[in-house]
């Protein structure tokens, strides 16, 4: 976050001078890590393909060189990215030794799209379309995983609550490895009243439980909704009650449960493979 203060009423500027390079670099530094960074080849190259608008495109010369990217670079430039070529150890400060792949950028934060938008877009694609309901997923590699297992198998949309949830961070952005410029994303204050309206528009809910009907022995047709429980505690009871059906996955070894991106993946594959 900046350290910049507005200036209050008839305070006489400071001169340039008394401001130190060092304190400028901090400045200038902080002011990168404020904006969302995606950073790797899949994500930035999706962007770039999407004409996502990138506030500045950090990359190590060879991937200048890179054949996927010669091409979209001049692109960029020309709708305002700024371009720096820089080395590895400024593309890790950046992403704090994260795998970068060589490549990073600043953009704005993560626009997310109103509910009702999601919905219609997604009845308009499709006499079935599926909408995955993520209830308090806090682990961004398993909301990334969701987000690119969903896309892969041409799902709809996502929807998200604003509180004890995770939203759509960089680490989302890398783990979704470039789905999000194809994928929309709902963020929601009622996780409840949102299914309510899904309910309305002629969704049918389906929630994920162990206590459900066997998943191979349920039904899905018309437009769904996927209703995908947290990590730690599953589908809330408020939730769980709001929902038309409960499934589950059928389990024969003894671990107890599954991870909530695998558990996604698994109910995921099974919806598409009975609506094609």
């Amino acid at each position: 976050m900046s350290n910049f203060k507005p200036k209050k009423k008839n305070q006489p500027s400071k001169p340039k001078s008394s401001v130190s390079p060092a304190s400028e670099n901090l400045n200038t530094f902080e002011n990168e890590l404020s904006s969302d960074l995606i950073y790797g080849s899949y994500p930035v190259l999706a962007a770039l393909e999407n004409g996502q608008q990138l506030n500045r495109l950090y990359l190590n010369s060879r991937m200048l060189h890179d054949s996927r990217f010669e091409s979209l670079i001049p692109q960029a430039k020309a709708n305002g990215t700024v371009i720096d070529v820089v080395d590895n150890k400024r593309l890790d400060q950046l992403t704090n030794r994260a795998n970068h792949q060589g490549i990073v950028a600043t953009v704005a934060p993560y626009e997310y799209v109103d509910l009702s938008e999601l919905i219609d877009k997604a009845k308009s694609e499709t006499d079935n379309p599926v909408i995955i309901i993520a209830d308090g997923i806090n682990d961004p590699h398993n909301l990334g995983a969701i987000i690119r297992t969903a896309e892969a198998f041409s799902m709809q949309g996502l929807i998200i609550p604003q509180r004890r949830a995770v939203g759509v961070t960089s680490t989302v952005m890398k783990v979704a490895a470039g789905a999000l410029a194809y994928f929309p994303v709902a963020r929601v204050v009622n996780l409840n009243n949102a299914i309510a309206s899904l309910q309305e528009a002629g969704f049918w809910i389906y929630g994920t439980m162990m206590e459900g009907n066997s998943l191979h022995n349920t039904k899905f047709e018309g437009a769904i909704g996927l209703v995908i429980g947290s990590e730690e505690k599953g589908l809330s009871p408020s939730t769980a009650k709001a929902c038309d059906f409960l499934v589950s996955i059928p389990m024969t070894g003894k671990t107890p449960s599954l991870n909530a991106s695998v558990a996604s993946a698994i109910c995921l594959y099974e919806i598409r493979r009975q609506l094609i």
